[in-house]
């Protein structure tokens, strides 16, 4: 496979750069310290076409291809924006909005699509519960049908732009007695009767993404708000895996770029014993392991968001192998930058601080490395 980016393509991540340092990077202490999320920021994304950059332009998009999608998200990472606000686009993006394209009727496309594309509504996805993580199947989060209505109730947890989110993509089990097959998805919005969102989780990292529980007690939506049909929740779920393994995975891969420079420069000016500490092989070792991770990590998110672009059928094992990858080892290149800033890099005021603390979601959601490992072995 001979793959490359086009002059257009490599020109527009220049410029999401460019943008990203001037209207969002300034922003990015002063939000990670307060632990809150940056809704100006957010909007500007939208302002500058990012948050519906892959849909058609009939519903506010830009019309650009998953490469180029993907590309806007590693650009950002690169740039120095925050892992909270990346994390908050991405799902906000694929997580809810892909899903209410992909499989609503027009007139959910018409509803939605627009404002989320451009940024005047926020989106989410609800589908992990308090007990149900990996194991999508034992949610208990269930809705019955009532006429021409669906009464939802159960919890949903860790849900990324939970406390802010004016629409939600809410999996339940409108067949309990059966496993995969039973789930269903539905369109939920802010103010609707018995949906409400919990108090922001306090986390280590993507701390300006704000992630809460959603509480469903005798919620009740229309039945136009389903999704697709009765029992197809758990495919659309699995399709989101798409994204996961190639626009959800980028800032990661964009952010070691980030690090790579930021301690290439630190290693030229930071003397000691009388030379800079760039000048010392343990150093040029760490540099150099960046760089590895970086064309490595870089080739299989392509890979992966190149096939998506040709219409090809997922290679779960190419998918898990991509999440692990990243997911682990990009905590090798983040580690390394903390320890060569040495006690300055264990402050907040150098980046690679926050970049560490944001790091170590990776191996964790989207699905965990050791479930990966469980996809990777099975295939094989």
């Amino acid at each position: 496979m001979e793959f490359a980016f086009t002059k257009e393509q490599l020109m527009f991540k220049q410029e999401v750069i460019r943008f990203a340092k001037k209207e969002i990077v300034p922003r990015v202490q002063e939000f990670d310290l307060k632990e809150d999320f940056d809704v100006e920021s957010f909007r500007k994304l939208g302002e500058f076409g990012i948050l519906g950059l892959h849909f058609p332009e009939e519903y506010s998009g830009g019309g650009a291809d998953v490469v180029t999608t993907v590309l806007a998200g590693e650009a950002l990472g690169e740039a120095g924006v925050d892992g909270g606000l990346t994390l908050a686009y991405g799902a906000h993006s694929f997580l809810c909005a892909d899903t209410i394209f992909r499989h609503g009727t027009e007139d959910q496309r018409r509803k939605y699509i627009p404002k989320l594309a451009k940024g005047e509504w926020i989106g989410c996805m609800g589908l992990t519960e308090p007990d149900a993580g990996s194991d999508v199947a034992s949610m208990k989060t269930i809705a019955e049908k009532k006429g021409d209505k669906y009464i939802l109730n159960g919890n949903k947890m860790f849900i990324t732009n939970g406390p802010v989110a004016d629409v939600a993509v809410v999996y339940a089990k409108t067949d309990p007695k059966v496993q995969h097959a039973g789930i269903s998805a539905f369109i939920i919005e802010k103010g609707t009767k018995g949906f409400s969102a919990g108090k922001p989780l306090i986390k280590m990292g993507v701390r300006t993404s704000l992630t809460s529980e959603l509480i469903l007690q005798d919620c009740e939506i229309p039945k136009e708000n389903i999704l697709g049909k009765e029992g197809e929740g758990f495919l659309m779920a699995m399709q989101t895996v798409e994204w996961d393994r190639s626009a959800l995975l980028a800032p990661f891969v964009g952010a070691t770029r980030y690090l790579l420079k930021k301690c290439s420069d630190y290693s030229k000016k930071r003397i000691q014993f009388g030379k800079p500490i760039g000048s010392y092989q343990a150093i040029k070792h760490k540099l150099a392991n960046m760089r590895i991770f970086v064309e490595a990590a870089h080739s299989l998110v392509y890979r992966i968001a190149w096939c998506k672009n040709q219409g090809r059928p997922l290679n779960h094992l190419e998918a898990a192998v991509a999440k692990l990858f990243v997911g682990d080892y990009s905590l090798l290149p983040s580690n390394d930058a903390v320890v060569l800033h040495g006690g300055y890099g264990y402050c907040h005021e150098y980046d690679v601080e926050r970049i560490f603390r944001d790091g170590r979601l990776a191996p964790i959601g989207g699905g965990t490395s050791d479930i990966q490992k469980m996809i990777i072995s099975r295939l094989i």
